[in-house]
């Protein structure tokens, strides 16, 4: 990547604006499998951890993923080690990563979430916070970010526990999602991110039961970039924070197509599982791509 391509978003300085997906890129699975030549050639300019529960989750009973015709269903279900696995366990590691580390956090209650905040703020090795109130996996994963007034008071709630930049991850199936992109803005959110999967269901063709163990999951893939790039679009317009746009990227002109509608980063999630290097590929493509006289890309 060149100089030209470096980027600022919430003080924290980055290669290029191309980010993963939270739960999308297992970095320690790959670092066992490619060794030292991930930290090398490292596809993202920061990393997204997977979603950090208080306690110990084992996630939703298989089968957890099912393939679209235009993308992929998963009901994963956050599985992790818990706040003090991840400490003892997982942070040691991925601080070893060559670029800012943004852990995403996800509670059952206020309380939680600002546990986890307050946990996090503590740890030097951790660049951002990410904060879940949209995983459609979890009965109540989602009622914190499908109102405003919740968004506002949990951001409320954990804003005085950290100095560090709180990113508030929307979730698609709000009523109104600039409203509560506003309201986490207001409550003192740094920037959003968006969109998380839509909720979907698979039937198994030869029984015809739910495909997932989970009964339903989340969609994600090129089958909801559409949806993506309206809700960047109205949320860019609805806030003066920073703004990551996800959902359906596998090449620099989907990336390019988000940030042209208002995202100031792009995440790379479900491409991924295809190309674990898709990342630096979004990343090198967006450069190549032919810039206008005004500076945008065309």
């Amino acid at each position: 990547m060149t100089e030209a391509t470096t980027v600022g978003f919430c003080g924290i300085e980055l290669a290029h604006p191309i980010i993963n997906g939270s739960g999308t890129f297992d970095a320690i699975a790959a670092r066992r499998v490619f060794g030292d030549e991930l930290l090398e050639r490292f596809p993202f300019a920061a990393f997204v951890t997977k979603t950090v529960t208080v306690e110990p989750r084992a996630g939703n009973p298989p089968p957890r993923l099912w393939e679209l015709p235009a993308g992929l269903l998963n009901s994963i279900g956050l599985p992790n080690r818990g706040l003090a696995g991840f400490l003892e366990h997982d942070l040691p590691v991925l601080a070893e990563l060559p670029v800012p580390l943004i852990v995403n956090v996800m509670g059952f209650t206020r309380d939680q979430v600002a546990t986890l905040v307050a946990a996090f703020a503590e740890r030097d090795e951790v660049a951002a916070l990410e904060l879940n109130v949209s995983c459609p996996n979890v009965e109540t994963g989602m009622l914190m970010g499908a109102d405003p007034r919740e968004t506002a008071a949990l951001v409320e709630r954990v804003r005085p526990l950290t100095a560090k930049p709180l990113i508030v991850k929307l979730t698609p199936n709000a009523a109104d999602v600039p409203a509560v992109a506003r309201a986490a803005q207001e409550a003192g959110a740094d920037a959003v991110s968006l969109i998380n999967t839509l909720r979907g269901m698979a039937l198994e063709p030869a029984s015809g039961e739910p495909a997932l163990g989970g009964i339903t999951g989340g969609v994600s893939g090129p089958a909801v970039r559409a949806i993506a790039l309206a809700q960047v679009h109205a949320v860019a317009a609805a806030v003066s924070i920073g703004v990551v746009g996800m959902g359906g990227v596998q090449r620099g002109r989907d990336a390019a197509d988000l940030m042209a509608a208002g995202a100031d980063l792009v995440a790379v999630g479900t491409e991924s599982f295809r190309d674990p290097m898709a990342g630096l590929r979004v990343a090198t493509e967006l450069v190549a791509l032919p810039v206008s006289g005004a500076g945008a890309v065309v």
